[in-house]
């Protein structure tokens, strides 16, 4: 995606909102090393448009595993559902912190879905977040 066609000041209301953390992991940019990402909610490619209301923070690594999904498959139903969307859903509904922070377990099959799809809790990425724990950085207030 290119980001000359997202304005500086639109991308700055989005980064805002967002509280500079990925919608998807909650990591804040101040952590996490490699620039958060702008993500369209729904894809450019499935006819997703960069309006405001498209668009939200995702980190590289949710973002690209995240690529043109809308939907995925829950683990424990087998359903095909709809991917946690971080502009409209509550995280706090669909998502929980496990290991005093260190992993992401999914409340619903939104939340596990996306969990699975996104690979949330990639050993990388959970080794990363004990040290943010340890040093007081994670996991987020609210």
């Amino acid at each position: 995606m290119s980001l000359s066609r997202i304005s500086a000041e639109l991308r700055q209301r989005v980064f805002e909102s967002a509280n500079f953390r990925c919608g998807y992991c909650q990591t804040s940019q101040i952590v996490i090393g490699p620039l958060l990402e702008i993500d369209h909610i729904t894809p450019e490619a499935r006819g997703g448009s960069s309006e405001e209301n498209n668009l939200w923070v995702a980190c590289p690594h949710c973002n690209s595993h995240k690529s043109d999904r809308t939907q995925a498959i829950d683990s424990e139903t087998g359903a095909q559902v709809p991917l946690f969307n971080p502009r409209s859903d509550r995280w706090t509904e669909h998502f929980e912190w496990v290991q005093a922070g260190a992993t992401i377990s999914g409340l619903t099959p939104i939340g596990r879905a996306t969990v699975t799809t996104l690979k949330m809790n990639d050993p990388d990425i959970v080794a990363a977040r004990q040290l943010w724990i340890v040093a007081g950085w994670h996991p987020p207030l609210k």
